[in-house]
């Protein structure tokens, strides 16, 4: 039996998941779009998230110097509510359903997740957060689908929900053909949440 070798890096972020019902809400809502536009590269359902802090490619070692801190800092903070509304793109080739709900706790959240990953000695690029789901890629040769979906997207508005953990998130980026799948390597449950 071969032998599977594992990699010494991993793609990492630092990221909140929406509940289950509240995905399956707006999946409803992009009922039409999965219909009208079949050739755009749709996200999992499973993978939708919104990221806090994109760390890149990182040494194995370095993930794990992250998990106790993380932990500390989740177990210290009470759940944030959001809501999704809305769609919109990037470049005309990224569909995003917006965020909306205690954006300002959603950015004290990011800031003190940087903080801490910056703390472990991880540097990482900082980018402003701008607070999104991402459902959906276009292919190159289509300029439109994007923009048409997310025009689509434009009266959706979610239940409110509430983000009650703090996931630590590798995915397989550069690792072999097919979609981007992502794995929770650990998350962890907001401290005060119901």
């Amino acid at each position: 039996m071969k032998e599977q070798i594992q990699p010494s890096t991993v793609r990492v972020f630092i990221a909140l998941a929406p509940p289950d019902d509240a995905k399956e809400e707006l999946a409803r809502a992009l009922g039409p779009a999965y219909d009208a536009y079949p050739r755009m590269r749709w996200n999992r359902i499973e993978d939708w998230h919104i990221t806090l802090a994109f760390l890149g490619e990182l040494p194995v070692g370095a993930v794990a110097l992250l998990r106790p801190p993380l932990a500390d800092l989740a177990a210290a903070r009470r759940p944030v509510h959001l809501s999704m509304r809305g769609g919109g793109h990037f470049d005309e080739r990224v569909l995003w359903s917006g965020i909306e709900g205690d954006l300002e706790d959603l950015h004290l959240l990011a800031t003190d997740v940087r903080r801490v990953v910056r703390e472990c000695g991880v540097e990482f690029e900082e980018r402003p957060l701008r607070p999104h789901l991402t459902l959906a890629r276009s292919r190159r040769d289509d300029p439109t689908s994007v923009t048409e979906a997310a025009a689509g997207l434009a009266g959706f508005t979610g239940r409110r929900w509430e983000a009650r953990r703090l996931h630590l998130v590798g995915s397989n980026t550069g690792r072999g053909p097919g979609p981007i799948h992502y794995r929770d390597i650990e998350a962890w449950r907001f401290g005060g949440g119901s």
